[in-house]
């Protein structure tokens, strides 16, 4: 592990570039749209936008797309693949994954979050700090736990769907596809695709 291509210089990013280097990754360079305009994002390089990217990949180990919007972090990672980008996971040092997990391209696993047995990841999902995966739970595509999120056992979120600061979801509960679930809402019947759901107990606060 040498040399890590980062799309997306954001906050989020600067996030992965800290754990990519608590990983073992000896070089960190950014790439995004906004270049030459933006040449840094705090202590990285940002040397390319998308195209340069893609021009460049056989300079990398590993490509990781760093974008906190769902629909665009799958779109930028399915481009990547296209173009045989070797897409990477990084797990931070102080997350607890179960050996008996699975693990999908390209996703994150934050500071302190769990991931516990016969759980299942997606990829380009983030597990972000402190969120915990319990046992059978399946994750599909593009999933975004924010800090806190807790899901109980056998809960099955599907793809894009985000789950806001704090919440929490009851043992073998369904989100649909591009779902939101608020912060700090308590999940205890299934969600439908497109909706956002609130409160304690959550119910549909929007429907899209």
């Amino acid at each position: 592990m040498s040399r890590l291509a980062v799309l997306g210089a954001s906050g989020h990013g600067k996030v992965i570039a800290d754990i990519a280097e608590q990983t073992g990754w000896k070089l960190v360079d950014f790439f995004d749209d906004a270049w030459p305009g933006l040449r840094h994002n705090s202590h990285w390089k940002v040397v390319g936008g998308s195209s340069e990217l893609i021009s460049s990949l056989n300079q990398y180990d590993g490509v990781f797309v760093a974008i906190g919007n769902n629909s665009i972090r799958l779109k930028k990672l399915i481009e990547l693949e296209q173009a045989n980008a070797h897409i990477v996971s990084l797990i931070h040092p102080s997350a607890i994954v179960s050996t008996y997990s699975h693990m999908g391209k390209g996703s994150v696993v934050m500071p302190g979050a769990i991931i516990n047995v016969d759980a299942s990841v997606g990829d380009g999902c983030i597990i972000n700090t402190g969120a915990s995966v319990d046992h059978d739970c399946e994750l599909g595509r593009g999933v975004h736990l924010s800090p806190g999120v807790r899901l109980s056992g056998s809960v099955r979120v599907s793809d894009g769907a985000w789950l806001g600061i704090g919440s929490c979801v009851r043992q073998s509960t369904f989100i649909g596809a591009n779902a939101v679930v608020g912060a700090g809402a308590v999940v205890v019947n299934d969600v439908e695709e497109n909706v956002t759901v609130t409160g304690n107990p959550a119910k549909i606060f929007i429907r899209k």
